[in-house]
């Protein structure tokens, strides 16, 4: 099944997309239906109950902000994250809904979180009611099934019968998107953009590919600046900054040890997730609390290995995105992106994948390869679970992202010192992804009622 791309690399702000981006544009989509019953100015009152992993870990991940910005009318591209929108609405106990009509809004009683209930369609539900007085207006449930895409309840069948789109190529498999290629003689990348170009305007798609690339390196960049605690009472102390520094200081005194490169992907992944933990602009890939591996190989790509490469860097990062898109769409069609229902294999360890199938592809990797070193990142991540302490997307998290990165260029380089033979294909790797995710406990997937959430701390 094919998915756009910019289903695939969304853009927002942290420090979850389906705890953050998911209910932001949720929200707001329910308040342009209430627009579209020409009900807004009768509206009094909004209440909204949250369910699942979005109670349980929703403060700590700012589920609760994002909702507040979402009925406000504001979209998570765009939102300017320096002004102070939510303190003013905890001050005044005021919302502005959808920029036209000022209710009263106490988010202590009027968000309401069910942390024992979890409603049957998925683990991150939520239900949005609009009142006049005491009279219902609008009620509607959604649910946030990962990398920030939302479906309304009677959507939920889209989970199996995805939106389908008009495209050249379709696949359900990595064996069909196989055949595909060597059908027509395509590489992965090829059959990702001649179905975006069926979709939209060629140069709509490269000019978002270079937008999504310019939002990772300037998280990057933010980040190994940033210095200063990450919000949420953890008092974790931003660590990319220092890392920085240390490794200028051993480059002026000649101290290198031979193992920079890894010094550098540690950097780049702490950088990026610790910009998403603080609220910062982040592109998902494939979601928030993952957003740290893609880029730091990316730019690992660019910095250390693109001359070894047969293609120029500027076609080395359309294959990475590409590449990675075709395999993240395999993931979302065959299994789950999102922690809250099969834990962080399917978050970091989706990320890992789909960064390894990008720089195989852009350092000149043929399909076979690219769909190894798909697998390998992915066999070594199988079970890993979603248990972030106090629900924050911090620990272990951010030396999750560092780590996904570093496993990602390993496991593409083993890719690439064959012809791309191997044993497991990546299909079976996602059907077991998928399965382990179904098996493990509710415990351990974005609940923080078990591994590290309880055993490092009583938040």
């Amino acid at each position: 099944m094919h998915y756009c791309l910019k289903e695939i690399f969304a853009i927002g702000i942290g420090p979850s997309s389906s705890h953050t981006v998911g209910p932001m544009r949720a929200a707001k989509r329910f308040v342009e239906n209430i627009k579209r019953y020409d009900a807004i100015d009768k509206v009094t009152s909004i209440k909204v109950d949250l369910y699942g992993s979005l109670a349980l870990t929703g403060i700590g991940h700012g589920t609760l902000k994002a909702i507040a910005y979402g009925l406000m009318g504001f979209e998570a591209e765009d939102i300017d994250t320096d002004q102070p929108y939510y303190s003013y609405l905890e001050r005044d106990k005021m919302l502005h809904l959808g920029q036209v009509k000022p209710i009263a809004f106490d988010v202590d009683n009027d968000m309401i979180l069910h942390k024992d209930e979890f409603l049957p369609e998925h683990s991150n539900g939520m239900r949005f009611t609009a009142y006049a007085a005491k009279k219902e207006v609008l009620s509607e449930e959604y649910f946030s099934v990962g990398g920030g895409t939302i479906l309304r309840k009677d959507e939920m069948d889209q989970l199996s019968t995805q939106k389908f789109y008009n495209v050249p190529h379709q696949y359900d498999s990595c064996a069909e998107l196989r055949a595909i290629c060597d059908k027509y003689n395509l590489s992965i990348s090829d059959i990702v953009l001649q179905n975006e170009v069926s979709l939209v305007p060629e140069r709509e798609v490269y000019d978002y590919l270079k937008k999504i690339h310019t939002i990772m390196d300037a998280a990057i960049d933010r980040g190994m600046r940033g210095t200063g605690e990450l919000p949420g009472g953890l008092h974790v102390k931003r660590r990319a900054s220092e890392i920085y520094r240390r490794m200028k200081e051993k480059f002026l005194t000649n101290q290198q040890d031979g193992l920079e490169v890894i010094d550098w992907l540690n950097l780049w992944g702490f950088a990026v997730a610790e910009e998403n933990a603080s609220g910062g602009r982040i592109v998902t890939a494939p979601t928030m609390g993952s957003a740290g591996v893609m880029p730091a190989v990316l730019r690992y790509f660019q910095k250390f290995a693109s001359h070894m490469s047969p293609l120029t860097v500027e076609e080395g990062v359309i294959k990475f995105f590409t590449t990675a898109a075709a395999i993240c769409s395999l993931y979302r069609t065959n299994a789950s992106i999102s922690g809250a229902e099969v834990g962080c294999q399917g978050e970091v360890g989706v990320a890992c994948s789909i960064s390894a199938a990008g720089l195989a592809a852009a350092m000149g990797g043929n399909n076979q390869q690219i769909e190894q070193a798909a697998e390998i990142a992915i066999e070594h991540n199988l079970g890993l679970t979603c248990d972030p302490v106090c629900g924050l997307v911090q620990i272990p998290c951010i030396e999750r992202n560092a780590m996904g990165a570093v496993k990602a260029v390993n496991s593409a380089r083993l890719a690439l010192q064959g012809k791309g033979e191997h044993f497991v294909s990546l299909d079976s790797a996602i059907k077991t992804m998928y399965s382990t995710g179904r098996d493990m406990s509710s415990r351990y997937k974005e609940t923080s009622l078990g591994g590290l959430a309880v055993n490092i701390a009583n938040c």
